[in-house]
């Protein structure tokens, strides 16, 4: 008995290399240009597609059953997507969870995000692993005409992230008031009605669950644009300054914010960092950044907390790292990731100044890291008790 024709792929990707797979798309048509990288995580593919911190980045995720579940507005850390496309081992299903509001496929398509399913995500990872995060073209079209040569052509066009300002792309408008805290069963997001610290948060792509974070330690919070001014900073007069997450290359966004954090370091007020924030903070002390070669993306990342001794187990996403040996005298190491041995925190000696690689609010662990946040809180505290 004659076997029946398999259906002509819809999506291809093509890597700078030459590689071509194909697969099955959905979500948006079209084609888009980008970095790839891998993600481990098992939940939170939504939270992952709208973290503005994958900005230039299609995202491959290495756990088949994504989609299963569905999509839920509350689980957006921004207003739509960021990252600029998925790669999944299998189609997604229909969704099996009381919270979803629309399938996967219809809210990328509406959010004009391309995906691609049947693709050996597995092998695409080794692969990602053993050369670095390669460029890619990904397209989609519904009749399976594609011309490879000319995705090829596109993927080895696209200059990368090193030396790439994303900030300015991801950041707020204009600045903004939050007072929405963590999400809790029954009334999901309660508002912050008791502040105790005014913190100004510069966005530099924040994800929103961080600033919900900071909301239920106590944080009465203004978000500022990534351009702010160290002058726009003070005339807050801020408890604390918070620099958030964000996309692209530290140094690139550096430029124009290692100045102003440098300015808000003699100002001598607490400051915490995460990620990218994380980053510009080491190189206003005079860190160095560089770019690893597939970077850290996944909920099961291992970091030791030098200053307890503990290990929590951390979300993580970023292509760049602090070079833990450039340090400056007055900085210490204050978290490493126990995969690799990268840093993954700082503090200033005796001052109230920290910051950490990992993200804290992502809760895989699931409240490992929730102390960082309180932590911060506790120096704004001994700072107002002081002054």
């Amino acid at each position: 008995m004659p076997h029946a024709p398999q259906p002509r792929p819809t999506a291809c990707l093509a890597l700078a290399d030459g590689t071509l797979l194909y697969g099955r798309g959905f979500g948006a048509t079209g084609e888009v240009v980008a970095e790839l990288c891998f993600n481990t995580a098992m939940t939170g593919y939504q939270e992952i597609m709208t973290d503005p911190s994958y900005a230039g980045q299609v995202v491959t995720f290495t756990f088949p059953h994504i989609g299963n579940t569905g999509t839920c507005p509350e689980d957006d850390e921004t207003a739509d997507p960021v990252a600029a496309g998925m790669v999944v081992k299998w189609d997604p299903t229909e969704p099996s969870n009381w919270r979803s509001t629309q399938r996967l496929q219809d809210w990328l398509a509406q959010r004009g995000r391309i995906a691609i399913g049947g693709v050996d995500t597995r092998r695409l990872t080794r692969a990602i692993r053993q050369q670095g995060a390669p460029h890619v073209a990904l397209a989609h079209d519904p009749d399976g005409n594609f011309d490879t040569d000319a995705l090829i052509a596109r993927a080895r066009g696209f200059a990368g992230l090193k030396g790439l300002d994303l900030a300015k792309d991801v950041t707020c408008a204009q600045s903004y008031r939050w007072d929405e805290m963590r999400w809790a069963w029954p009334d999901g997001y309660p508002r912050q009605t008791d502040a105790k610290y005014k913190v100004v948060a510069i966005d530099y792509g924040a994800k929103r669950n961080i600033l919900r974070c900071l909301a239920s330690a106590g944080c009465d919070i203004t978000v500022l644009p990534a351009t702010a001014t160290a002058e726009d900073v003070l005339a807050h007069k801020p408890d604390g300054v918070f620099l958030s997450n964000g996309p692209g290359d530290p140094a690139a966004t550096g430029v124009y914010a290692v100045p102003v954090i440098k300015d808000l370091l003699n100002a001598d007020i607490p400051i915490f960092g995460i990620c990218l924030g994380h980053q510009m903070l080491a190189l206003a002390l005079g860190a160095q950044t560089v770019k690893m070669g597939h970077g850290h993306h996944g909920a099961n990342h291992p970091v030791k907390d030098y200053t307890t001794g503990k290990v929590e187990i951390t979300s993580m996403n970023h292509g760049f790292a602090v070079d833990g040996q450039s340090l400056p005298d007055g900085v210490e190491e204050t978290h490493v990731s126990l995969f690799d041995g990268s840093n993954c925190g700082i503090a200033v000696k005796n001052r109230p100044v920290f910051s950490v690689q990992h993200h804290p609010e992502a809760s895989p662990g699931p409240q490992d890291s929730f102390y960082l946040f309180e932590r911060f809180a506790t120096s704004m505290s001994l700072k107002t008790a002081v002054s």
